[in-house]
């Protein structure tokens, strides 16, 4: 069965389709930075919520619990509000998760602490940071969805790395707000106030966020669906997991390599300048920050390449170029400041790789549970390869100073493999079908 009920794959992008695109990566970006500056303060909020007299090394197990309770709830929230999308509207469940994110981060700006009401503080604590991993869960797959549902379909993939790029830019915001607020604030008066101000700044960007998605329309994909009455006629997640397990397991396979990308050359690597490699804590931020910037323009290059040569071949290639180019940096990162920036600049752009993840993934579900396909398969590998890599790579950094190395060339070996079978079962046709005539060669396996 062939639904029209895709952009025509020849038409150009409209003054719309560019309006839809820049908000809905801003949308993301700011909610992207809600859920991010948490991992800044963590060491403050082990000595804002936490008795003043228990050990140290127990305040820091409580207080990433609770980050980590934000990744955790993330497939419960992402499925609940992409049922919620495929029966009722991609444009209604994207306007939700941004509020609901505004809302708890306004609600941690505003928290007691523990020296106020006692351990009813850490318990609000993570309340709030469950509301936020359940909307976090709906927005990125939701942004992929919406997007590639009002492009052209040759489009697609500059539309899903215009999202990759918000999102990064989401992370870039957090750590400048982190930065500046240190930067301004002593160490005392940002345990005793000043904490606050990056939760406060983040619930208003994310208030913004909801007033801009005002203007956003629902996608055509839906409309059509919707006036044709072709909604799914059951639970969507049960017609996910019956008929498109194939789907799924490429979806988490390749969300693995998006947690690599961003956790290892973004997130973790700070720590990992000053611990491995010897730089400050000054030097690390300012490295990182003009890296994420390259991520930003490598997620962009990135989708605009997907469109033209496949996913299949974009992997193979892409998988060649991210392994050369976090393990050079990772090998000579320590050679001098200089080369740092130079080399994080190259490792950046080689993280563009990501964006050829959403483009598979929104093309391999029918439109009926496409919603729900990318939000389970994307949230369930989040879960736990968010989770277990930080876990993994500090267990094994005593065993190996180029552990975290190693482990992203396994996941560029990993990229190259699920590049190969993309290639096999139809590279070759990407780019003449539409979104639910692909989805149905793929179920088919040609």
């Amino acid at each position: 069965m062939q639904l029209n009920n895709v952009s025509p794959a020849v038409r150009p992008l409209t003054l719309q389709d560019l309006k839809t695109l820049g908000l809905s990566s801003l949308g993301g970006a700011l909610e992207f930075y809600d859920f991010i500056i948490f991992v800044f303060f963590t060491a403050v909020f082990g000595k804002v919520f936490f008795p003043p007299d228990i050990p140290e090394w127990l305040v820091a197990i409580q207080t990433f619990g609770i980050f980590a309770a934000g990744y955790l709830v993330r497939p419960i929230g992402g499925i609940a509000l992409a049922h919620f999308g495929d029966l009722f509207g991609r444009k209604s469940a994207f306007a939700f998760s941004i509020m609901l994110m505004a809302l708890s981060t306004l609600g941690m700006a505003a928290l007691p602490t523990y020296g106020s009401i006692g351990m009813v503080a850490p318990v609000l604590l993570i309340v709030l940071r469950i509301l936020q991993g359940a909307a976090i869960g709906g927005e990125v797959p939701g942004a992929w969805t919406f997007v590639s549902e009002h492009v052209p379909s040759r489009h697609v993939g500059f539309a899903c790395g215009l999202i990759a790029a918000g999102l990064t830019l989401g992370i870039l915001l957090g750590s400048l707000v982190a930065t500046i607020t240190n930067t301004f604030f002593s160490a005392d008066e940002i345990v005793r106030y000043a904490w606050r101000l990056p939760f406060f700044l983040g619930g208003i960007f994310g208030l913004l966020a909801v007033l801009l998605r005002r203007w956003l329309q629902e996608t055509p994909v839906f409309a059509e669906l919707k006036q044709k009455r072709s909604l799914a006629a059951e639970l969507p997640l049960k017609s996910v997991l019956r008929d498109h397990l194939k789907s799924i397991v490429i979806s988490i396979l390749l969300t693995w390599v998006v947690t690599a990308g961003i956790i290892v050359t973004t997130l973790m690597t700070p720590t990992l300048l000053q611990k491995v490699y010897g730089y400050t804590a000054q030097q690390s931020l300012s490295a990182t920050t003009f890296g994420t910037l390259f991520v930003i323009i490598g997620a962009v290059a990135g989708g605009a390449i997907v469109d033209r040569v496949g996913s299949g071949r974009f992997f193979i290639g892409g998988s060649v170029l991210f392994a050369t180019g976090t393990f050079t940096f990772y090998t000579y990162a320590g050679t001098s400041l200089a080369a740092l920036f130079f080399l994080y600049a190259i490792m950046g752009m080689s993280v563009g790789i990501i964006a050829g993840v959403p483009y598979v993934m929104v093309r391999a579900f029918p439109a009926q549970v496409r919603f729900t396909g990318v939000s389970f398969s994307y949230n369930v590998a989040y879960a736990v390869f968010g989770g277990l890599t930080p876990l993994a790579i500090a267990s094994l950094l005593p065993f190996s100073s180029m552990a975290h190395a190693y482990y992203l060339l396994f996941i560029a070996v990993l990229a190259l493999a699920v590049g190969m079978y993309l290639v096999m079962w139809g590279d070759g046709v990407e780019a003449e079908v539409g979104l639910e005539e692909f989805a149905e060669r793929f179920a088919a396996g040609s």
